[in-house]
């Protein structure tokens, strides 16, 4: 497939989130099949076959950017008519409500809320757990889903974050972790599919998913 055939994933650019290796990584995996556009032009994302959404930061800041750049409306739009992938804030926003940063407002494209790790958790030892929660731990899945084809289940990926997703209802829960509590690591529903893992940075299990997206036919 020459170069001008090929289509285009895009990472929405809103002025912060892990940009660079994402877009390293889904190159890596699309080899000519996709090209990789980074970019906060609007009429360039709508035109994109498909569209990442990654995150790194606070939600606040991460929130009102996106309200600025006028973006809620172009995400619903993206995630009702195309392949969706949220990574880390990239999935915590999709929620209606945080509570980080004082409670923020989120895009309530999935009904549930974001919650902070309970400060004051200790393990079975006695010792504290660490805030954020941070390294590998394992992604129980719980449905099906073409974007787990080729992972096993209970496959380790990395984490960093302070704040996990509760959704209202179950089957928008596609995979599950066990840090202080069980909580939402993966989300799906229709073209959208989200995680509060950072597939960029889990090494093969990552990779795959990353190219599992990129064949997804939703």
């Amino acid at each position: 497939m020459g170069a001008s055939a090929r289509k285009t994933v895009a990472i929405l650019d809103y002025g912060s989130g892990n940009l660079h290796s994402v877009a390293k990584a889904l190159e890596f995996v699309a080899g000519e099949d996709y090209s990789v556009l980074v970019s906060d032009d609007r009429d360039a994302v709508l035109a994109a076959e498909r569209i990442v959404f990654p995150g790194q930061g606070a939600i606040g800041q991460c929130m009102q950017t996106l309200v600025d750049k006028g973006f809620p409306a172009l995400l619903r739009d993206c995630i009702l008519n195309k392949p969706f992938l949220g990574i880390c804030l990239g999935l915590q926003t999709l929620m209606d409500y945080s509570e980080e940063d004082d409670g923020t407002e989120g895009l309530a494209l999935i009904p549930g809320k974001v919650l902070r790790f309970p400060p004051a958790a200790r393990d079975e030892g006695g010792d504290p757990y660490k805030i954020p929660h941070m390294g590998w731990n394992k992604v129980t899945q719980t449905t099906p889903h073409p974007l787990w084809n080729n992972i096993r289940d209970d496959e380790r990926f990395y984490f960093v974050h302070s704040y996990y997703v509760k959704p209202e209802n179950d089957s928008d829960s596609t995979g599950v972790t066990e840090y202080i509590v069980r909580f939402t690591s993966a989300a799906a529903r229709d073209n959208l599919f989200a995680t509060q893992f950072h597939p960029e940075k889990s090494q093969r299990p990552g990779l795959t998913l990353l190219r599992n997206f990129l064949d997804w036919r939703p």
